[in-house]
Formats: structure tokens, sequence, C-alpha cells
């Protein structure tokens, strides 16, 4: 499975060498329990077993609740209530399953910058990382196609606004929209739609997590450092890796029963603390809210899909130079998009030698700045797209496609980086002196 020299299973009973034979499933878990991980992984690894154990939530949730709702737009809300009022149990699964969308994209947006500042998108692991993102862009649609389904009021009409912005599209826009709703407005055939594709796409998420985690196994982990592991015998990756199981399958347990409590105290305490009051109205399309806020985790792109309006000169020479074809609306559909796609560019935008942001002083920088200006783009989609607001947006979607498309290439050329330890085994020891001698290799 991985490229890193180790020990592979070897059935011994006459049974598991008959099984192995035929279907090697129990070499296929040993291996990738035993899989040798770089030994100076630090917390900001915890990420992968909360996103797992996230999926894996939701499915379960997923499941129960779909028994008691009823995809129908005269009976989507009452059934709701159903769930939240007579069916036992029913509120508490309801809330885990809310607030683990939230706790699922907290863990996918730490996974993403944490891969962002330490290289992990870098060659030879490109591949790894685009299925990655192939997985947030799923994450992303299941989440709003579930949000459709209760049927409120931002239900509702965020569903107009979002799918009304495939209308955009020059020339096919109006034909797609119609073909995405299955009617001319939202309605029971847009419901219906959202709701299969809701049900369906969490197991084809977890089909690419699969292949994501067999990705990272073939070229091995990444590393703080950045520096890979030394392949030319077992006994010298030996020095720089442990076992995955126990060292990292108890480290990221323990992590996960800490994040368990604080979600558990969420869904416990204020489990609607996240959501909008308009959502807990039946939905009605006569009476529209007076902004239109999408989930938390929508709202940095959807400031930048706000931020370009028809006075901003780079619309205004678009619209030009494709003589009207590209309007303002269109535009922000194309940088809300783009916004993703120059994030799964990185491995070819970013041209430094060095993969880890520890050994580039002025990358830090830069990176502090995007972690900064991620978060001014979630509080600003929160806020009405007026006064000084929508200037807010625009500054800082142009540094979100600024650093992408300029600070990244020319970091890699003008930056000076620090030199990277010679090997994983120097800088575990660096961080733990005379204790790392001490550490089992296996």
């Amino acid at each position: 499975m991985s490229g890193i020299p180790h020990d592979h299973y070897e059935p011994k009973s006459g049974f598991t060498k008959a099984v192995n034979s035929r279907l090697p499933i129990i070499g296929l878990l040993y291996d990738t329990l035993m899989i040798p991980t770089p030994k100076n992984l630090n917390w900001m690894w915890i990420w992968g077993i909360i996103l797992t154990f996230c999926l894996a939530l939701q499915i379960i949730t997923g499941v129960v609740l779909v028994m008691h709702y009823t995809p129908h737009v005269d009976m989507a809300f009452a059934s709701i209530e159903h769930i939240m009022r007579d069916v036992n149990g029913g509120h508490f699964i309801r809330y885990l399953h809310m607030n683990g969308a939230s706790l699922f994209f907290v863990a996918v947006y730490l996974h993403i910058f944490r891969g962002l500042f330490y290289g992990s998108y870098k060659a030879p692991r490109e591949i790894t990382w685009i299925i990655g993102m192939l997985i947030y862009l799923l994450m992303m649609g299941t989440a709003f196609m579930g949000y459709v389904l209760p049927w409120g009021q931002m239900s509702f009409h965020g569903t107009a606004v979002i799918t009304g912005l495939f209308g955009a599209i020059p020339f096919v826009g109006e034909a797609i929209q119609t073909w995405l709703l299955g009617a001319s407005a939202v309605g029971q055939p847009a419901l219906n739609r959202f709701f299969s594709l809701h049900y369906l796409l969490p197991f084809l998420i977890a089909g690419l997590v699969v292949v994501h985690i067999w990705a990272f196994h073939s070229t091995g982990n990444n590393n703080p450092t950045g520096v890979e592991v030394r392949r030319t015998s077992k006994a010298e990756a030996e020095k720089d890796t442990l076992p995955f199981w126990p060292y990292f399958v108890i480290k990221d347990l323990f992590a996960l029963a800490v994040v368990l409590a604080v979600f558990f105290a969420v869904v416990g305490f204020m489990p609607n603390y996240l959501g909008h009051p308009d959502n807990y109205i039946e939905a009605n399309a006569l009476a529209t809210p007076s902004h239109i806020v999408p989930e938390w985790y929508f709202l940095p792109f959807y400031a930048i899909l706000r931020a370009f309006d028809s006075e901003v000169w780079v619309v205004q020479f678009a619209s030009w130079i494709s003589f009207g074809i590209i309007d303002a609306k269109f535009f922000g559909v194309l940088a809300m998009f783009g916004a993703i796609a120059v994030m799964a560019l990185a491995p070819w935008l970013d041209t430094s030698s060095v993969r880890s942001g520890r050994y580039r002083p002025a990358f830090k920088w830069w990176f502090r700045l995007l972690c900064v200006d991620f978060m001014v783009l979630m509080w600003a989609g929160a806020m009405p797209a007026e006064g000084i607001y929508p200037y807010i947006s625009l500054l800082g979607a142009t540094y979100w496609f600024a650093y992408f498309l300029v600070v990244l290439p020319l970091l890699g050329i003008f930056e000076k980086p620090e030199t990277p330890v010679a090997t994983i085994e120097d800088d575990f020891k660096a961080h733990y002196g005379k204790s790392a001698d001490a550490t089992p290799a296996e």
C-alpha cells in the first residue's frame, strides 16, 4: 500500500491463509492500521478522524430522520415538527444532524488550511489534494440540499436565490435552472430532487473518502517539516515513523473525545445557536425575508458572490470585452466558484521549492492574513448587502484571489526560505530531546 518500507501482513492459521488468498481484506486492514506514519505529527493532524466521525454521524442520523420525513411541500415543515415533538428522541437526532453539519465544516476548513500551510498539496500529493477538494464540493452541495428540506422561510427563499444563480449563465442558464428545479420556480419537483440527492451524495462522499485515504497511504503522510520519510531501508524508515496503531489511533481518539465534549455541550445547551430564526417559520412564497442569509459555512463564498456588482471596474471590463454577455450576476457566480477553483490549483500555483510553511518567513505573514481574510469574508457574508459591507467583501475577495494567483507564485521566486531539517527524526528529537531516543519504533 505505502511506498515506505514496512512489515506487511502474513497470515498464520490455515483459515486466515485461505481467506487472505481469496479476499485480502485482513491484510488491507492490517496495512492500514500499521502503516508507518511520520512521528512528528502535531495536533493539526487530528481532523481526519473528526471528519470520519462526522460523515458516519450524518449518514446514521440522516437514515433515521428520513424514516419520519415527508418530502412534500404541504407536509415537509409539519413532518419536521413531528420529528421534534412526537418521535422518541427525534429532537436529539435532528439536533445531532444539524450541528453535525457545522462540526463537519469546522473540521474540513481546519483540515484544508492545515494542508495549505504545511504544503500537503505539493508533489507527490496533488491527486490526493484534488480528491479532497472534490469531497469538499460534494459536502457543500449536500449541505445546501439538506438546508432546503425543512421548508422554512430561509430554506425556500435561499433556494430560490442560489438556484437563480444558474439562470445567470449566458444562453443556457434558464434551461439549466428549469432542469435543476424541475419547474420554472421552487416547488414540489425541486424538493423531490434535493431530497433524493441529499440522501444519495453522502454515500458518494464516503466512496471518495476511501479513495482519499488510499491516495495518501500510497504517497505517505505529509508532516509539519514537509520532509519525506526516508525510504532507502526499513531501518531508516523506522527512525522517522511510528505505526499508526496504537500511537496515532490513541492520540486521535483522545482528540475526538475532547471535540465531542464541546460538540455535545452545543447540542445539549444551545442547539439552535447557528440556525436562522426565519427557518422556524413555514415557507411562504409571498413573504420574502428582509435579508437572505445562508448557513455560516457558505458565508465566505456568498460574500465573494455579492462583492462583484455592476459598479466594480473589473465587472465593467469583463462586460465590455464580452459584449455584455458577462454581467455582474454571472461574474459573481464565476468569482464564487473561482474562489474554490484557485484552492484546487494550489499545487501548481505555489512555486516554492520548500514544502512546509514552517520554514517560509514571508509566507507565514501572507498565510495569516489569508486566515483573517477568510473570517472577515464570513462575517461580511452575514451582513446586508448595503453600506460599507459590499466594500469589505470586495476587499476580502480581492485578497483571496491575489493570495493564490499572485502571492504564491511570486513568493517562490523572491522569498528566501530557511533550511528545513535533514530528517523527520531530527525534528522529533529537537522537540522531545533525549526522551525521543527511548521511544519504541514498533
